[in-house]
């Protein structure tokens, strides 16, 4: 039996809250989003996700307006995703339950990825405050720092995990160029 996609009866912010990003993968996707993930086969590669699971996540997080979908500046063809205040806003739910995670089911060597403040590069608690400095650090000041847990990228490694190998500002574009596609047998370069 296919469970519903809503919780039908409940009428809690929870339950509400749950129909948008309580699926499986969706914050996966919406973690890669403030890593600065934009375009579907980054998504998809990053997260080895099927293509057809990752479309419907997309697309009910754009119909929430958690995410836009809009062309990708100077292609003309290709869109991005990007996230909306909205989306933004989740950014304290994503960072507790990292953390919690790093608490409860930490990686073998410790994290893999580490928080820091963008102005002194002290560590994130998980409370979200800077423990250098003590203020509560905006998402656009979080820089994402590879931890001790973090083994080195495979030499086949998607882009986004190589990227994600150094130390980048939260919600800047991860990747600036598209990857080049690799060429197969029988094709042309």
């Amino acid at each position: 039996m296919t469970l519903p996609r809503d919780y039908r009866g409940q009428t809690c912010a929870l339950s509400r809250s749950m129909e948008v990003v309580g699926e499986r993968w969706t914050l996966l996707v919406l973690r890669d989003a403030f890593y600065g993930v934009r375009r579907f086969g980054e998504f998809a590669a990053h997260l080895a996700v099927p293509r057809a699971v990752l479309t419907d996540r997309l697309t009910t997080l754009v119909e929430a307006g958690v995410l836009d979908r809009r062309p990708e500046t100077g292609t003309g063809r290709r869109e991005v995703y990007v996230l909306t205040p909205k989306g933004i806003a989740l950014w304290p739910a994503v960072r507790a339950l990292t953390a919690w995670g790093e608490e409860f089911y930490a990686a073998e060597g410790g994290p893999r990825r580490v928080f820091r403040h963008v102005d002194d590069d002290a560590p994130i608690g998980p409370e979200g405050r800077c423990t250098g400095c003590g203020v509560a650090v905006p998402v656009g000041d979080v820089l994402v720092t590879p931890g001790p847990g973090l083994p080195p990228p495979a030499e086949d490694a998607d882009p986004v995990t190589a990227a994600l190998a150094r130390p980048h500002r939260l919600l800047t574009p991860l990747l600036t160029t598209a990857p080049q596609r690799r060429t197969t047998r029988g094709s042309h370069p």
